[in-house]
Formats: C-alpha cells, sequence, structure tokens
C-alpha cells in the first residue's frame, strides 16, 4: 500500500527540481526578450503554451500585477520589463530563484514571496489591479480559497487572468497508441483527483517520476500529483 502523500510538499519539491534543471517552465527569459518587453511587446508573458489573446492584457505599465504562483523567471520579468509593479508569488523557492536572477541580471524591480497561494494575508485588501495566473491551481486539493483570496486582494475593476488544464487530459487512458491515433478513451470520471483514484501502483509510479523527473527539457509535468480537477466550466 503506498503511503499517504503529502500533496503540497510533493508538488514544492517537484518544482524544486524543474527549477534546477531550467525545465520549459522554469528556463530563464533571454536579454532579447526583456528588450522586446522594455520596446512595448509583452508578448511572451504567457498563461499557456500559446500567445494570450487579443484584449487580455493590453496596458501593463504602471499597473500593479500580481504574478500568482508564476515563478519561474519568464512572466514576472517580462511584465516589469514593460512597466508594472510585479509582485510574484510562489511555493517554490527555486522558481523564485529564476525570477531572482533574471531581475538581478536586467535590473528589474520585481518583488518576490514565498507562500501558498490559497493564503495571500501577506498583502493587504485591494493591493493589485491584475493577477496573472498560470496553470498551477490543479496542484492544490481545493482552489475555492485561492479564488476568496484573489478577489480580496484585487482593487474594484481589478481583473484575474488564469488558466486550466483541460479536464480531459486527466480522465483519458494516456495510451501512446491511441494517442498518435488522435484518441481518447476515458476511464477515470470527474472530479478528479490523483490521489483517490489512481491505484496504488500508478500513484507509487508517478511519484517515482518526481524523483527522477525524466525527460525534464520535454516541460512535461505528470510528475506532479493533482489536486481536484472539477468539470470544465463548473
Amino acid at each position: 500500500m503506498t503511503d499517504p502523500i503529502d500533496l503540497l510538499t510533493h508538488n514544492q519539491a517537484a518544482w524544486n527540481r524543474q527549477a534546477a534543471q531550467g525545465c520549459a517552465w522554469s528556463a530563464p527569459v533571454s536579454a532579447e526578450e526583456i528588450a522586446t518587453a522594455r520596446a512595448g511587446n509583452w508578448s511572451a508573458a504567457r498563461l499557456t503554451p500559446g500567445p494570450l489573446p487579443t484584449g487580455w492584457l493590453d496596458q501593463v505599465r504602471g499597473r500593479r500585477i500580481l504574478c500568482l504562483a508564476a515563478g519561474g523567471g519568464q512572466q514576472a520579468p517580462i511584465l516589469a520589463a514593460a512597466g508594472a509593479d510585479v509582485t510574484v508569488f510562489d511555493f517554490s523557492e527555486g522558481q523564485l530563484d529564476q525570477d531572482r536572477k533574471v531581475a538581478a541580471r536586467e535590473g528589474l524591480d520585481l518583488r518576490c514571496v514565498q507562500g501558498d497561494m490559497r493564503d495571500l494575508s501577506v498583502f493587504a485588501d485591494a493591493s493589485f489591479d491584475v493577477i496573472f495566473h498560470p496553470i498551477s491551481n490543479l496542484y492544490i486539493p481545493d482552489v475555492r480559497p485561492v479564488w476568496r483570496e484573489c478577489a480580496r486582494v484585487l482593487a474594484p475593476q481589478g481583473e484575474l487572468l488564469s488558466s486550466f488544464w483541460n479536464p480531459v487530459v486527466f480522465v483519458a487512458d494516456r495510451d501512446p497508441a491511441l494517442t498518435a491515433q488522435g484518441l481518447v478513451r476515458p476511464n477515470r470520471r470527474l472530479p478528479y483527483s490523483d490521489i483517490a483514484p489512481l491505484s496504488a501502483e500508478d500513484l507509487a509510479a508517478k511519484r517515482e517520476r518526481s524523483v527522477k523527473v525524466a525527460g525534464a527539457q520535454s516541460g512535461s509535468t505528470d510528475h506532479m500529483v493533482s489536486g481536484l480537477v472539477e468539470k470544465a466550466g463548473k
């Protein structure tokens, strides 16, 4: 039988290892990308692998932006270089170190705060105009405290930009043969959590992948353990 897993500690350690290996979501942006942002193009700041949709973040200069669970030396330095007043908040010190490195290299004014995204008590009410929240809230047991804290620290008329995994990623049988055919075969139900439906053997294998971080440069997060993933739109 698999030992009980501490979801947050497991994922924190996994992200620290990702950062140490410079994986896809932990590779600091280049000097060229910073120069582009300073010139007024911050499109390299992304919520997903693709660019932001038009109209999502058209103005950043002078705005107070919280990059929530967004360490890794990517989004926060780009937005700071574009003129925003940026704070990056992340559970992983390794990820935050990537932001510190870029800030030091480029002379950026960037605040880095370590903590749990469900508890933003270090910030006063209405502290931010924008929260920039890339895919990350599936790595906690319950996302509702995150939304409550976001609502509290956002100023009136503030904006929350967030991204999510499609739940089909979790319910599908990840059979390479099916993937090659463009097919999805569901074998789990929603709402979903790695901790509940996975067999002891599958969960142990996922934990082992976290230790090895195999194929780190691919940017895969398959070694992370997800909390509760609800139905799309719920």
